[in-house]
């Protein structure tokens, strides 16, 4: 449903570029508040103030849409990823970092984790295949610095890696929908503690 004064003021002329940027942010509201399968293309043109044909111009179709924002959500989780691992050389450290960065990924106002963590359309393969690359994409960053300082086989450092993602998602999903009353810091700070009480163990030197 659109809020008056929310959406802008349809024929509004806009390069193609902003609109379709414009088109991507509408979609995403309609398609958290939604889901995929109970949103309409006419809901999404309503809320961009744009007809359907110039929605149609932009995207051929839902799916493509869809896709184009789940896209842009998994890479905005890898990079995240990737900048909180290479900010220290400290690894408890990395395992506090990557550990905000999904935290602060999930509490985003836009609800864009939804998209990723969520979906009602894992069934479509283009959708697997884009979720399972934030899980596999931020797992081998984070196998090859277990690797690196363990010396544990490519598989099992993986596997590690692996858990550990699945332990941010997870908590951070917990947290954002359950845990009233812990703030992102300590939440961030409990669950980045018991990763690095457990991952501390493997290292074969004293140097970690």
């Amino acid at each position: 449903m659109t809020v008056p004064g929310d959406a802008p003021v349809r024929g509004a002329r806009l390069p193609r570029k902003e609109r379709r940027a414009q088109l991507l942010e509408s979609a995403l509201e309609v398609f958290v508040a939604q889901g995929f399968h109970a949103a309409a293309m006419d809901d999404i043109a309503e809320r961009a103030g744009v007809s359907k044909p110039v929605l149609y111009q932009h995207f051929p179709g839902k799916l493509d849409l869809y896709l184009a924002l789940l896209d842009s959500s998994c890479d905005a989780i890898i990079d995240n990823c990737r900048r909180a691992l290479d900010a220290t050389q400290d690894n408890k450290q990395r395992v506090a970092a990557a550990m905000e960065a999904f935290y602060t990924y999930i509490a985003g106002h836009d609800g864009a984790f939804r998209l990723v963590f969520e979906s009602d359309l894992t069934n479509e393969p283009a959708v697997r295949a884009a979720i399972d690359r934030v899980t596999n994409d931020c797992a081998s960053m984070i196998a090859a610095v277990i690797h690196d300082d363990t010396g544990l086989p490519d598989e099992a450092s993986r596997l590690l890696a692996v858990s550990l993602v699945g332990m941010a998602q997870v908590s951070a999903r917990f947290w954002v929908t359950d845990a009233a009353g812990i703030t992102q810091e300590d939440a961030v700070a409990l669950v980045s503690g018991l990763a690095w009480r457990g991952i501390r163990g493997y290292p074969l030197t004293d140097e970690h």
